[in-house]
């Protein structure tokens, strides 16, 4: 592709790969950040319109620069939403919907199993941006600081003394009982599921899957699928569909998957892993038990 004054830019065939690789990546980055699946899908799609604008050869580490665009889109929508004294999830809300105002006590939110609570979005909420990008940058995502220096426009030491804070904060909440933040190796195993589903990559799958796997859906009582090409096939023909966006959310520290479709959460996935495989998944469809959690999504909280 020829762009302004005969420049080189991204072909359409390098964009939809670069698309394929790191768009669920993205997404799952980003829905950390945001709290929201479509302001979420949102500012990974402006990141790769930025990327087709941008002249080829300009970029060396293209998923970090992504990842860097992803970032400050994502701090700039945070600060956005801290100024009009919203949440971040609220903001795509208020575009689709015209409803009233409820206030929602964090200690008393719905969830999952009883006590299960979306413990980080909570956390989430009492970090200042700066700390919330440098937290979920380096403590989930595992990046450098050179990168998130660069997304905060702040030096390493800096970001460094931000995650460090942001840190303690996540400590003290985890203390209380507000917080459990699954382990650092079954986050990469989470998201590598999420982008065999993405993806559609069988192979992927199975190497994330135990052999012995097994797979059930709670509007299915008693139904148990074993092995894993069994689990995998029928795991890539439910769930890898277009419009359907799977991302990671720690809940009470065991590894969660959320699926949406048109930005409506669709599915809850209750993963356990041992060591690098999956060993079961669970998959919580009923609408009985996805309600309260799109109430907890989308709530609205003016006490702040």
């Amino acid at each position: 592709m020829v762009g302004w004054k005969g420049t080189r830019m991204y072909s359409d065939k390098q964009i939809s790969q670069a698309w394929t690789e790191h768009r669920a990546y993205l997404i799952d980055l980003a829905f950390r950040m945001l709290g929201d699946v479509g302001a979420a899908e949102d500012v990974v799609q402006e990141a790769f319109f930025r990327l087709v604008q941008t002249p080829l050869g300009s970029i060396d580490d293209e998923r970090g620069w992504l990842i860097v665009v992803t970032s400050r889109l994502c701090l700039d929508h945070i600060k956005s939403a801290m100024a009009r004294r919203e949440r971040p999830q609220d903001m795509a809300v208020h575009d689709r919907h015209d409803q009233g105002s409820s206030s929602v006590d964090p200690a008393e939110r719905v969830t999952l199993d009883d006590e299960v609570r979306l413990a980080l979005l909570v956390v989430l909420e009492h970090l200042t941006p700066a700390e919330r990008v440098a937290f979920v940058l380096h403590d989930i995502f595992q990046l450098p600081f050179t990168i998130i220096a660069e997304t905060v426009g702040r030096p390493s030491a800096t970001c460094r003394q931000l995650a460090s804070r942001a840190r303690r904060k996540v400590k003290e909440s985890r203390d209380t009982g507000w917080a459990s933040i699954e382990p650092a190796a079954h986050r990469i195993v989470t998201r590598r599921f999420i982008a065999a589903c993405a993806n559609g990559d069988l192979n992927e799958l199975l190497d994330v899957l135990d052999p012995d796997v097994f797979g059930e859906v709670d509007v299915r009582n008693g139904v148990v699928v074993r092995g894993a090409e069994c689990v995998a096939r029928n795991l890539l023909r439910l769930w890898s569909r277009p419009g359907t966006v799977l991302v990671s959310q720690s809940v009470d520290g065991r590894p969660t998957v959320m699926a949406f479709t048109e930005r409506n959460l669709v599915g809850v996935f209750d993963l356990t892993i041992e060591d690098t495989k999956i060993t079961s998944i669970h998959v919580h469809v009923d609408a009985s038990t996805l309600q309260p959690l799109r109430d907890q999504l989308f709530s609205r909280d003016i006490t702040d």
